[in-house]
């Protein structure tokens, strides 16, 4: 994908159908993932509003995946996201999960001999970079604390960042199981 390659735009109409704007035809839910594989960036619009649907959209997206037995978010962190919208931690999550899925992606770089030739690992790649984005809402910017900051919070939110560097910790120890 070209670095200036405009988001694909897909429009929202009033009867919920979406419409993709380069093509005249209208798309759903399942092609717009498969756009998103094939490294798309996407922005979905309400027509009428003209406001950003896309965060909702790729939440759905990975929604309906999940409850197809498509798994890739264990219980625990699913647990952990619900918990982090009602905690005074929510400031800290957007950060941690783009450290941690930037951190996951330089990890891939440094093996990529062995995982390329791995079957459906392309897919995998795009559904993984979906999914940061999903969950981060594009969030690039650090208004929060920074990494190194964190250390000086509140014990409750100590357990907390000990809790995810705990599953951070498991995530890389599986992928070391799949390279190795």
């Amino acid at each position: 994908m070209a670095a200036e390659q405009k988001p694909l735009l897909i429009k929202r109409y009033a009867s919920r159908r979406l419409y993709n704007t380069e093509t005249s035809d209208y798309v759903t839910l399942e092609d717009i993932a498969g756009f998103i594989r094939e490294g798309r960036e996407v922005k979905i619009v309400d027509l009428k509003s003209g406001d950003d649907l896309t965060r909702q959209y790729l939440l759905q997206i990975v929604a309906e995946h999940e409850s197809k037995g498509q798994s890739v978010l264990p219980i625990e962190v699913l647990t952990d996201l619900v918990r982090s919208y009602t905690t005074q931690a929510n400031s800290v999550v957007p950060q941690f999960l783009q450290m941690s899925f930037d951190m996951l992606r330089k990890g891939q770089q440094n093996m990529m001999g062995p995982m390329v030739a791995m079957p459906g690992f392309e897919a995998m790649q795009k559904q993984q970079e979906a999914f940061v984005k999903a969950m981060t809402g594009g969030f690039s910017g650090s208004t929060g604390p920074a990494a190194e900051d964190l250390e000086t919070h509140a014990p409750e939110k100590e357990a907390e960042l000990n809790d995810i560097r705990r599953q951070l910790a498991e995530m890389q120890a599986v992928l070391k199981k799949m390279n190795g």
